[in-house]
């Protein structure tokens, strides 16, 4: 693709990094088969080849408008279409450069602004985020249908293994997960237990960055990255081999540190080793003695959701199953594995209608062969499913931990 942007962006680094992606594009409209939102609206502006053609527009200086941030606004950030791309175009990489740079010249309505910046204070604030949710699960009887769909259940964790192994992995234990699903880790510790291996979350590290960032508060979203690059950097001196992911959001960014940090003078050369330790908790345990995690307890027939930032970020597609077929999990068929369920991280909430009709879409791809189950490698995917799923919703490692 022949481009030609303003001086305003050509002469910057994410400007150049941007004209470059635009330039591997070829135009070959495969994408759109694989595209979550034109599917639904058919519509070539809701499909990442209109919508390259509407960052190019503004990143050329030509005249953009609140309809163009509609579309823009519309994407999922699935990066579905970079599977299927076969020019390899970064698509995610240039959405967020192009949202980022659209923010400062086109300032939102004054609701809009707010809604985000609520946002992006709320949830990657730990603390805050469990107090309010707490207190939604306290009044959630008294709620309206609506809102009380949105709060899930109250959950437990069970304890952690007290073992220590000479093996020692790291893991994130993010923002909403903590409090919203405070299991998961610690099944995945109780699991990695049984392999003679320590699993351990630095109390420093808290949310990822992919909230703030995706909002376009890019310089927030890497101050993030850095603290986590802090708290994790006294274990990886000390010789962690591995930092594990059970929320494939959050994995998806930690393995971008290397290249978002890649021009900061301190963190550059840390960045990259943390993204080179980043892996996907299916991913490391394919490469562990799986004879020793056999499921002693029938969950009965599960439906694994991949969420899209393990197949289409992590390109880890078809590794968690491999790991629940080993460990004799009956998984049932599905459909329509490459489309996003619609939570798409702050998506669910700014773009609730398109969010639930993908949803229900999802829903009925999952349980097409009557599953007792669902099971998902994400938080968001798996807070999004239960608000509307009729079979529990849990993540995949806590049947391995049963």
């Amino acid at each position: 693709m022949q481009t030609n942007l303003v001086q305003q962006f050509a002469n910057t680094k994410e400007g150049q990094e941007a004209e470059s992606i635009l330039r591997a594009c070829v135009h070959c409209g495969f994408c759109t088969a694989t595209c979550p939102t034109y599917q639904e609206l058919n519509d070539e502006r809701d499909g990442p080849r209109g919508r390259i053609y509407l960052m190019k527009m503004f990143l050329e200086g030509q005249e953009v408008t609140e309809k163009t941030r509609e579309h823009l606004d519309r994407c999922l950030t699935c990066r579905s279409c970079e599977t299927t791309c076969p020019s390899g175009v970064q698509y995610g990489r240039l959405v967020d450069i192009s949202r980022g740079l659209l923010e400062e010249e086109l300032p939102r309505p004054p609701k809009d602004k707010w809604v985000r910046w609520a946002l992006a204070r709320v949830l990657p604030n730990r603390k805050l985020f469990g107090l309010l949710l707490r207190l939604g699960q306290l009044f959630r009887p008294a709620l309206p249908e609506k809102l009380r769909t949105k709060v899930p259940p109250r959950k437990e964790a069970s304890p952690w293994p007290v073992a220590s192994h000479s093996r020692i992995v790291l893991a994130l234990a993010g923002c909403v997960q903590p409090s919203a699903t405070p299991n998961t880790n610690a099944a995945a510790a109780r699991v990695l237990d049984r392999l003679g291996i320590t699993m351990v979350e630095a109390p420093e590290a808290g949310c990822c960055g992919a909230v703030n960032y995706h909002l376009s508060e890019h310089e927030k979203g890497l101050e993030r990255m850095r603290q986590n690059i802090d708290a994790w950097w006294p274990a990886i001196e000390a010789g962690a081999e591995a930092i594990i992911m059970t929320a494939s959001g959050c994995g998806a960014m930690v393995q971008d540190y290397g290249h978002l940090l890649k021009d900061d003078p301190v963190y550059a050369a840390k960045a990259k080793k943390v993204s080179e330790l980043t892996i996907d908790l299916g991913a490391f345990l394919l490469k562990q003695d799986l004879d020793k995690l056999k499921v002693q307890q029938n969950p009965g027939k599960v439906a694994f959701h991949c969420p899209c930032t393990l197949q289409h970020a992590m390109k880890q597609n078809g590794v968690v199953e491999q790991v629940l077929t080993r460990a004799g999990v009956n998984l049932a068929a599905t459909k329509d594995k490459h489309l996003c369920c619609g939570s798409a991280g702050t998506y669910s909430v700014l773009q609730p209608e398109l969010s639930q009709k993908l949803l229900d879409n999802k829903l009925k791809a999952l349980t097409g062969d009557n599953p007792d189950r669902i099971v998902t490698a994400n938080i968001g995917c798996q807070m999004h499913l239960e608000t509307k799923a009729a079979v529990p919703v849990q993540h995949w490692i806590e049947l391995l931990d049963q």
